[in-house]
């Protein structure tokens, strides 16, 4: 969303205007906080440039001070922009803005719906109710690029090295340097002739020369247990954020089929480059 800057505008300082004393209680967003040549300043113009406050020394001034430096600026600002040139690349510029902020405000309404209890039992559902328990493999592995390498440093395996030290010095996979080490994963997480390889070893084996899209990998099984799907409360925020994702994504496809769209045929895509366009009035 376009946030103006508060200090888009370094000019002279100009007088502090203050804020009335107290407010009605049916102001808006559209309230008049000043006019600069006819110029409207509203009320929420001003709490937009307060949202765009990155500084904490200034965010955390009193209310009224704050008030009169942020309205100085955008009078300030309003000012100097009545004397401005309205070019192809400002029009640009602003229609560009307007559409995100509309876009934005659009994807926010639907992101932020209150969410019911039947859309999570559903995605739930989705995801879990037909998982059962799952097994997972604790493994270690010794990656090299080929064949004849993997089967010397399988040799020495046999005959007592201890796989972490081997894995350390050999291994030419990202886990080398952590003896090899992959944690618990779900046979689906690897690559086939992996996950086949792991399914059928015993505890405490370390399998023969197993080829990947990687390379060669030697494998140790180090333990294996049973994963039970988890509990609606546990996974509750993952399953918030995939409805509402799934919420956009959806309304987005639907507003873009239902839109009226027509492609102007012929327009050279080298113009993106003529920067020069950008200066005519």
């Amino acid at each position: 969303m376009f946030r103006p800057n508060l200090l888009a505008v370094a000019l002279v300082a100009a007088p502090m205007l203050s804020a009335p004393a107290a407010w009605a209680q049916d102001q808006d967003a559209d309230t008049v906080v000043a006019t600069v040549s006819g110029q409207d300043i509203t009320l929420g113009q001003m709490i937009v440039m307060k949202q765009s406050v990155q500084d904490p020394n200034m965010a955390n001034l009193p209310d009224q001070a704050l008030w009169d430096m942020m309205l100085d600026q955008l009078i300030r600002q309003t000012a100097v922009a009545a004397s401005g040139t309205e070019t192809a690349l400002v029009r640009a510029q602003v229609e560009l803005q307007r559409r995100n902020a509309l876009a934005t405000a659009a994807v926010t309404d639907i992101a932020e719906a209150e969410l019911t209890d039947e859309e999570l039992q559903a995605a739930y559902d989705k995801m879990f109710a037909d998982a059962g328990e799952t097994k997972e493999f604790n493994a270690a592995h010794i990656l090299v690029e080929t064949e004849e390498e993997a089967k010397e440093i399988k040799a020495e395996l046999d005959g007592g090295a201890e796989f972490g030290a081997m894995a350390e010095q050999h291994s030419t996979g990202p886990s080398g340097p952590n003896k090899g080490d992959l944690g618990w994963f779900a046979a689906d997480q690897m690559v086939a002739p992996f996950s086949e390889a792991v399914a059928g070893m015993e505890k405490g084996a370390v399998s023969d020369p197993v080829k990947t899209e990687f390379g060669w990998h030697l494998i140790k099984l180090n333990d294996t247990r049973m994963r039970e799907a988890p509990k609606m409360e546990d996974v509750r925020e993952q399953l918030s954020q995939m409805i509402r994702r799934e919420k956009v994504e959806a309304e987005i496809e639907r507003l873009v089929g239902e839109a009226d769209i027509k492609k102007t045929e012929g327009v050279d895509p080298a113009l993106l480059n003529n920067t020069d366009l950008l200066e005519a009035e």
